[in-house]
């Protein structure tokens, strides 16, 4: 029987981080450690091992690596909210690229395989969809950081992995973390007029779909930058569309809008998408089409309720 190998999960409150530690529990090769600031919101809280963490404090960071000495790390935990990043740089700073900082050294000492989560905000838009080698040029805040972070991990000597992805979908069990799937649901069921962007391009990614891709990575040990999304790319509007359709909502309450008019804080690349061959090659990576992850999302939702 192979080794017991311990895969410690920074975020794993959040979306990405719960699908992981649902995917790793009870695996019989792994040990399993969840960690995330403050208690465990999962409801499920057999098959792992639960410890708060906050991230940005080294000395908290340390403790958990010599209590536990994970041979592999997957780091989901960052702020993500694009236009937070782009007025509060500092608490962005600190949670994307000084926190990775603080991880780094401590797979190094512990010599853990890394995987970094990161974003298509890190390329501008204009030469989408993108293949992992192409240049990178973020137009956000938000893209600054992670980009940062990547470049930290690529000089770090360690054994590691980038997987960048795009606007992540699903259901999390307290139901209380929204993204583009749940935000269009929550809005029309209300009644709301929404405004959603025409200019804007992206590949919708089933959060359970990019956990398998975190998970072969750790496993494997994987080498460089995998490019890990939907396969199909659409514009903003169309995917609020097909999400009302599918859940037979009002799409008259859905208002087009071109990103100069909504005017956000923070800049947004155009057109995105991955070509994802590398990550099917290497990590056995085979994303749900979008209509089979909200086939997911919906039957997720009916045991939330």
């Amino acid at each position: 029987m192979a080794p017991v190998k311990t895969i410690l999960v920074t975020g794993s409150n959040g979306l990405l981080g719960q699908k992981i530690i649902y995917a790793l529990r009870n695996q019989p090769d792994i040990k399993c450690v969840s960690t995330s600031r403050g208690e465990n919101r999962m409801k499920i809280r057999d098959g792992y091992l639960y410890e708060s963490l906050d991230i940005t404090s080294p000395g908290e960071v340390r403790r958990i690596f010599d209590k536990y000495h994970p041979d592999a790390v997957i780091h989901t935990a960052a702020l993500t909210n694009v236009d937070a990043c782009e007025t509060e740089k500092d608490e962005s700073w600190r949670l994307n690229v000084q926190s990775v900082e603080t991880i780094i050294s401590e797979c190094r000492r512990m010599e853990s395989h890394l995987v970094q989560l990161s974003t298509d905000f890190v390329f501008n838009g204009n030469n989408g969809p993108y293949v992992e080698t192409d240049s990178t040029e973020p137009l956000s805040y938000y893209g600054e950081t992670k980009r940062a972070a990547e470049k930290l991990v690529e000089s770090s000597g360690l054994s590691w992995s980038i997987l960048r992805t795009i606007i992540i979908y699903g259901v999390v069990d307290d139901n209380t973390r929204s993204n583009v799937v749940l935000w269009t649901i929550n809005s029309l069921t209300a009644g709301k007029k929404i405004r959603v962007i025409t200019d804007q391009y992206r590949s919708p990614t089933l959060a359970e779909d990019l956990a398998d891709a975190c998970i072969a990575a750790a496993r494997k040990r994987a080498q460089g930058i995998f490019h890990a999304s939907g396969r199909e790319l659409m514009c903003m509007i169309d995917i609020v569309r097909i999400v009302a359709d599918y859940f037979n909502l009002d799409s008259s309450c859905i208002l087009p809008v071109t990103s100069a008019e909504l005017n956000q804080s923070a800049r947004r690349p155009p057109v995105t998408g991955f070509i994802l061959e590398k990550a099917e090659r290497e990590l056995g990576y085979s994303p749900h089409s979008f209509l089979e992850g909200l086939e997911i999302v919906r039957k997720q939702l009916l045991l939330v309720v």
